[in-house]
């Protein structure tokens, strides 16, 4: 006996309806160079969004068809968001913070058609001149001069809205459609592309509005520094359309300053990002403590959180919020909340908890197999093995990879994540390393994760990243690069940084050496580019 009701597909054309008709006077705001931010209601990006959609149907843009995007986070960049996949072609999201090469090779893999780029990064696209050939125009965005030289046809933004009108009629569509597009940060390899349909964005916003966990909702405000070219900047700008949240855009003003402005005179509720930049902002809040009685959570991902930095936040009266997911997983998997037996334990166990990736939401199944017999690990928060996963939003299979050359997909259907993490009785996981970046000396296994945490809580280190060298004994041995904070660079030493760690870790752990470096290479997506040092110190000798 089948069920009785209506198969109603599930679209972010809906998203966007169902947030414009119930919350038309919700606002969007973003930074300018010159005066105040610019504010706008639900009702006007609606309007705005149907003239883009009618605009790319007249330049002949069809279902399937890739159109890009090159750009901060902006108004103009969320009505691409959605008016894009609202025809039935596919958002891809290209990262400003690509190697040409890298970028070259994404737009080509995708065969994008049309580029909206941001003003500021033209130097950036003009450096592609004759590589990427499906490109046939290029819509500029944002403000300031626009040198065009080397590029195919281009058009203004603004005049391309204002020879359209609005009054779309959105086109019914499949909601196994494809409606977006990213690529990885290839840290190992080339970038993969992820398709995400529109079934997979709808049900993924559903997370992030479910309470309890993230639980956006009209009464928030969100302030998503995460990247809109990183996994649909973790799809929080989606579920905010659709719940009524205001919205409030960085632009490309990333610094601390500007980020604590908005915090405040915006009263942002939920705030997302990466560590590095939760950590800068962090620093200015210990010089120039401010008050954000308004900011409930601060969402955290990319990379492992050090519990320096939670407990950073706990000092201002401020939740920093751990959580897990790829681009492969759209990406929420997992999220460090709190149940509500264990919020009675000790701050020292409640950090080392919150610390961890958390529990998956609801949607996500995950388990640990063991790295050897794939078997399923014990949840006894000891046993390591790799992170593995399925559900409605996680990915099935790469673009132009349909037989899985790379073996990322087990024969029953779930996703290799490459992540080796534990898990617990209670079911929180908490992430070791990545498979390719464990370090094993004299046979045991060194978490390069676990390692870097602890680098961080010293006081004088902003960040530091672990790698392991051959070694002629150990095979082995972890090397550390640390980036000290500013006003330590000249009053640091290796020998400090050592002795700190002979306290907090087992002896073995304990580096070899102490390398301190001005910065560490990030990925796209603000990751710790291992593949990048390991180049730059490829002749490093440990003996």
């Amino acid at each position: 006996m089948n069920g009785l009701m209506m198969d109603h597909p599930l679209t972010l054309t809906d998203l966007l309806q169902h947030g414009v008709r119930c919350f038309p006077d919700q606002e969007i705001v973003t930074p300018r160079a010159q005066g105040g931010p610019q504010r706008y209601r639900f009702l006007e990006f609606g309007e705005r969004t149907e003239r883009l959609a009618r605009a790319l149907g007249q330049l002949g843009v069809r279902p399937g068809d890739r159109v890009a995007t090159l750009a901060w986070n902006t108004e103009q960049h969320l009505e691409c968001y959605f008016a894009i996949p609202g025809i039935g072609a596919v958002l891809h999201t290209l990262s400003l913070r690509l190697f040409p090469d890298d970028l070259a090779f994404v737009i080509n893999d995708g065969a994008d058609r049309i580029i909206f780029c941001d003003r500021g990064a033209l130097p950036l696209l003009q450096r592609l001149a004759g590589r990427i050939p499906s490109v046939r125009l290029v819509v500029l965005m944002g403000e300031g001069p626009a040198d065009t030289a080397g590029l195919p046809q281009t058009i203004d933004y603004e005049q391309l809205l204002s020879e359209s009108s609005p009054g779309m009629e959105w086109p019914a569509l499949d909601e196994r459609q494809a409606a977006a597009m990213c690529y990885t940060s290839g840290t190992t390899d080339l970038p993969k592309g992820v398709v995400y349909s529109h079934r997979s964005a709808y049900l993924h916003s559903l997370a992030a509005v479910t309470a309890g966990w993230i639980g956006l909702c009209f009464q928030d405000t969100l302030l998503p520094v995460v990247p809109m070219f990183h996994v649909n900047a973790w799809g929080l700008v989606h579920a905010s359309i659709g719940a009524g949240a205001k919205v409030v855009m960085p632009g490309r003003y990333l610094d601390p300053v500007h980020l604590l402005d908005q915090l405040r005179t915006e009263e942002v509720t939920v705030a997302a990002g990466v560590p590095t930049i939760w950590g800068r902002l962090l620093s200015l809040l210990d010089e120039r403590p401010t008050p954000l009685p308004r900011l409930r959570m601060i969402l955290c991902g990319g990379s492992a959180a050090p519990p320096a930095l939670i407990s950073g936040f706990d000092r201002h009266g401020l939740n920093l919020v751990h959580a897990w997911g790829m681009t492969e997983t759209s990406p929420i998997g997992t999220v460090a909340v709190v149940k509500t037996h264990l919020e009675g334990r000790n701050p020292e166990e409640l950090l080392r908890l919150r610390s961890k990736q958390g529990l998956p939401v609801l949607g996500v199944e995950l388990r640990i197999a063991d790295l050897v017999t794939g078997n399923q690990c014990p949840p006894d928060g000891q046993t390591a093995g790799e992170i593995q996963v399925r559900g409605p939003w996680i990915a099935r299979a790469y673009h132009h990879d349909p037989d899985d050359s790379a073996g990322r997909f087990t024969g029953d259907g779930w996703f290799r994540t490459g992540d080796v993490a534990t898990m617990d009785f209670e079911g929180y996981i908490q992430i070791v390393d990545r498979t390719k970046d464990l370090v094993k000396s004299g046979g045991e296994w060194i978490s390069s994760v676990a390692l870097e945490g602890e680098l961080a809580a010293h006081p004088k280190v902003l960040e530091a990243a672990v790698l392991g060298f051959p070694h002629s004994r150990w095979a082995e041995r972890p090397v550390a690069f640390v980036v000290p904070q500013p006003q330590y660079r000249e009053n640091i030493s290796e020998e400090e940084v050592l002795e700190f760690l002979r306290h907090r870790v087992a002896a073995f752990w304990v580096p070899d050496r102490v390398i301190f470096v001005d910065e560490v290479p990030k990925t796209s997506a603000g990751k710790f580019d291992k593949k990048v040092l390991r180049r730059r110190y490829a002749s490093f000798d440990l003996g």
